[in-house]
């Protein structure tokens, strides 16, 4: 393919409103353009790099026996009322009516729908299993767009579904689909993790992610280089760090205008692990406390995990709620109060120091193996009997701490590293979430209905091209893998004008084009120095460069763009030298 035809609009200048470096050298590159906020322009050279890309993932997908669909991205609402995402999903869902003032949503994803279609299709044990796949345009109002092409508006998908008779039928396509995933993005060049992770709004039991580690990504993972644990911060737990107690005794000490862990750390000179941080937290069925040890922060997702949606209360709501002005609330006391209270692991032994509940005073001493209690039955027993302690407080015993760097591991004790990653794919066991209400059954041997149990499963090509960018860069351009650039070979004939020049590259092209191996030939009539420059920035893997100097002495040029090595040979060895290469890969 001649360069002269292509559009591929290079650009000397970083944008300025890209960041990550994937969205800067794909602008650069001439591979897309933005028309908004989160929407993006595919040009030919990002399209081919996207079509390798699903034609990898195609290949892999039939090779677990996955069948290819292609759903409706225009969807009605009651399929969706019906699972009750309808209500459920914020602002993130695109929603119109039709003429007639019917309901309607653009497809964020196709749960509902493939069940949908299950239920219609799959009507007996024989029917089953089956997995189904698409490669499909998703629409999702994202907040803030950002970093180029990884978090859009609208976005392609390859997204499949298991449907199984039993647990067991969905263990395997699980398994089946977590292999096929380690075969796609090896097979596209890529550093990837499989973590644990949260199911989150797809719902059911078991999920996991697939990371690419970059600076750019949004997402971060623990990872232990001893025993392989990995997950998701989201999910990930750690052994914190441990200190020695320091002796203090009971009491209350005052604190005049001392409020913050740092403050009053200060002000007592005792370290920020001493002190029990207390968080009132607003959520849909009331109040909530949360308890940390003063050197830790609360995670926000682990959290919402066990409340529901929850938002920091403000100050006239804490003065409310519990009669005591913020910067001075702590868990003692609170027994009468009526408010649930969940306490972060890391507090089970130790004594410590927290806000009294009454403005300029703290409790040193606080004990909560003495002070705290998880048994509901004996609090309700002391307080009929009228022995309840002043200082009891009844506590939920959960991990709602953010993890960090170098914290033990829970399996082995090694070090936990976190690292920023791109999401690339996940994979969800959903069970029954969706059979049950879209009424999805099959009838077994016994001739009973039994809801169909399902699975999930999840990729973003765009995203996938966006890490291999991330990974494979230097200060000169993008360095694609061979098997997801948009042409093995670019042919750089340096004098277009001469005539032994373009003779020896067409014969190159004629021999490239008999092997079946793709190539650019950059055909414009530039300076060597452009042509250089847009190669790098392209990123093709092998330059064929053909200048009249060498040609005299009867050689070209073959440069490794991950390497930069040069190696100069006859022209009529050069397609068999490029497949070697090819080969070795």
């Amino acid at each position: 393919m001649k360069y002269s035809k292509l559009l591929i609009p290079t650009l000397k200048e970083t944008p300025s409103e890209a960041e990550a470096v994937s969205h800067i050298l794909m602008i650069r590159g001439g591979y897309i353009r933005q028309l908004a906020a989160g929407l993006y322009i595919s040009l030919p050279l990002f399209l081919r790099v996207m079509e390798k890309i699903n034609t990898i993932i195609r290949q892999e997908m039939n090779r677990i026996g996955a069948q290819e669909l292609s759903l409706p991205v225009l969807h009605p609402a009651e399929v969706w009322q019906k699972t009750g995402r309808w209500d459920a999903i914020g602002d993130e869902m695109f929603r119109l009516r039709d003429r007639t003032g019917r309901d309607m949503c653009l497809a964020m994803t196709h749960e509902e729908i493939m069940t949908w279609l299950a239920a219609k299709e799959l009507r007996s044990y024989r029917d089953l299993p089956q997995m189904w796949y698409q490669i499909q345009t998703k629409l999702r109002d994202e907040a803030r767009p950002k970093s180029g092409i990884l978090r859009t508006r609208e976005f392609i998908m390859k997204d499949s579904y298991s449907f199984d008779a039993d647990l067991d039928g969905l263990n395997k396509s699980y398994e089946l689909h977590a292999q096929a995933y380690h075969r796609i993005f090896t097979r596209c060049g890529l550093l990837f993790y499989q973590v644990e992770s949260d199911p989150g709004m797809m719902g059911g039991s078991t999920a996991h992610e697939f990371m690419a580690p970059s600076d750019a990504g949004e997402d971060e993972i623990a990872l232990c280089g001893r025993c392989g644990y990995s997950a998701n911060v989201e999910l990930a737990v750690s052994q914190p760090p441990e200190y020695p107690t320091i002796d203090m005794p009971f009491e209350e000490v005052h604190t005049p205008e001392v409020k913050t862990v740092a403050e009053v750390s200060k002000f007592l000179g005792l370290p920020s692990h001493c002190f029990i941080k207390s968080l009132l937290l607003i959520a849909k069925d009331g109040a909530v406390l949360a308890l940390l040890r003063g050197d830790e922060e609360l995670h926000e997702d682990k959290t919402k995990r066990i409340i529901g949606q929850y938002r920091p209360a403000h100050k006239d709501e804490i003065r409310e709620i519990l009669g005591v002005e913020a910067g001075f609330i702590g868990p003692i006391n609170m027994i009468n109060k009526e408010i649930r209270v969940i306490a972060s692991n890391s507090l089970k032994s130790g004594l410590y120091v927290s806000g009294a509940n009454k403005k300029d005073y703290h409790i040193k001493g606080i004990n909560p193996e003495i002070h705290f209690s998880t048994n509901n039955k004996e609090h309700k027993t002391l307080k009929l009997s009228g022995k309840m302690p002043e200082v009891h407080c009844l506590v939920v015993w959960r991990d709602i701490r953010v993890i960090r760097e170098d914290e033990r591991c829970v399996t082995c004790g090694a070090p936990l590293k976190i690292r920023k990653v791109i999401e690339i794919g996940n994979i969800f066991k959903l069970g029954v979430k969706y059979s049950v209400p879209l009424n999805a059954v099959y009838l077994n041997k016994e001739g009973s209905e039994v809801p169909i149990i399902m699975g999930s499963y999840g990729i973003g090509p765009a995203r996938v091209a966006a890490a291999a960018i991330e990974q494979n860069n230097d200060e000169n351009g993008i360095i694609w893998p061979m098997s997801i650039a948009p042409f093995s070979v670019l042919i750089l004939p340096l004098s277009v004008s001469d005539d032994e020049t373009t003779k020896a590259a067409d014969l190159i092209c004629t021999a490239l084009n008999g092997k079946g191996i793709d190539f650019l030939i950059d055909d414009r009539d530039m300076r060597p120095g452009i042509k250089f420059k847009d190669a790098d920035l392209t990123g093709i893997p092998y330059q064929i460069i053909i200048g009249a100097k060498n040609l005299k002495d009867g050689l070209i040029e073959i440069k490794d763009r991950r390497t930069k090595e040069t190696m100069k040979m006859p022209p009529d060895t050069t397609v068999d030298y490029i497949i070697r290469l090819m080969v070795m890969l």
